[in-house]
C-alpha cells in the first residue's frame, strides 16, 4: 500500500495506490515540469514536501513536518543519469549502499541480482568501460541490492538509443516479474513506453493527477 497526500510549492498531489499485486509497475505519466521527479524525490527522502503525509506500507515515511531518513525509508531509487560513481568499479558500486555489518548475508542477494541481469562479466570494470544499457543494469543492480519495499525510476531509459531502450523495456518488465514482487513507479513522457510498462498510468499534469489508465 502506497498512500501520498503531500502539497509541494503551488501543487498538491495526492495518490493512493493499492499494489493488488506486489507484481505492478505503475507509470507516472506527463511533460517536463508536470513534477513527476518532485514526487519521486518526496517519496525518497530527497525533497521535504510543504506539507501532508506519506504512507509505505505500515512505514510512516512523512507526515506534516516529520520525515524519516532516506536510509531507512527502503525505497530504492534508479536516477534518470544512473549516479554511478565514476572512481569505483561496478562491484563496488553494487554493494554501496549496502551496509558493512549486513554485506556477509546479502551475497546470495547480489549473486541472483548479478546472473538475473546478465551483468557478471562487468564486475571488474568502470562506468567509463560500459555501455548506456550495461550502466541501467548496474544501477539497477545497486538499486535492488538493498532489498528495497518500492523501486523508484526516473526516466531511465531516456539517455539510450531507440533500440537499446526497446531492449531495455523488455528488460525491465523480464526484471519485475523475476525479482521479488517489488513494485515499480517509474516515471516517463514518453506515451508509448508509459503503455508498455504500465500496469497502471497516473496522468499528471502541474502536480495533479488529471487521468488514471488500466
Amino acid at each position: 500500500m502506497l498512500d501520498v497526500q503531500i502539497r509541494k510549492k503551488l501543487s498538491h498531489f495526492e495518490l493512493d495506490v493499492e499494489f493488488t499485486a506486489h507484481k505492478e509497475i505503475i507509470v507516472l505519466f506527463g511533460h517536463s515540469g508536470s513534477g513527476k521527479t518532485t514526487i519521486l524525490n518526496c517519496l525518497a527522502g530527497l525533497e521535504q514536501p510543504d506539507g501532508g503525509r506519506i504512507r509505505l506500507g505500515d512505514n510512516l515515511l512523512f507526515h506534516e513536518g516529520n520525515s524519516l531518513p532516506t536510509q531507512k525509508r527502503k525505497v530504492g531509487y534508479l536516477f534518470q543519469d544512473y549516479a554511478l560513481f565514476p572512481h569505483l568499479s561496478v562491484e563496488k558500486n553494487i554493494w554501496y549502499g549496502v551496509p558493512k555489518k549486513e554485506r556477509p548475508i546479502k551475497k546470495a542477494v547480489i549473486e541472483q541480482l548479478l546472473d538475473v541481469l546478465g551483468i557478471h562479466h562487468l564486475i571488474g570494470k568502470y562506468p567509463h568501460q560500459i555501455s548506456g544499457g550495461e550502466k541501467q543494469r548496474v544501477a539497477l543492480a545497486r538499486a535492488l541490492a538493498t532489498e528495497p519495499s518500492l523501486l523508484l525510476l526516473d526516466e531511465p531509459l531516456s539517455a539510450l538509443d531507440e533500440e537499446t531502450r526497446w531492449q531495455c523495456q523488455e528488460e525491465l518488465l523480464r526484471l519485475h516479474q523475476l525479482w521479488n514482487g517489488v513494485p515499480f513507479l517509474i516515471v516517463t513522457h514518453d506515451r508509448k513506453e508509459a503503455e508498455k510498462l504500465g500496469n497502471r498510468i497516473l496522468h499528471l499534469d502541474k502536480g495533479k493527477i488529471i487521468d488514471l489508465e488500466k
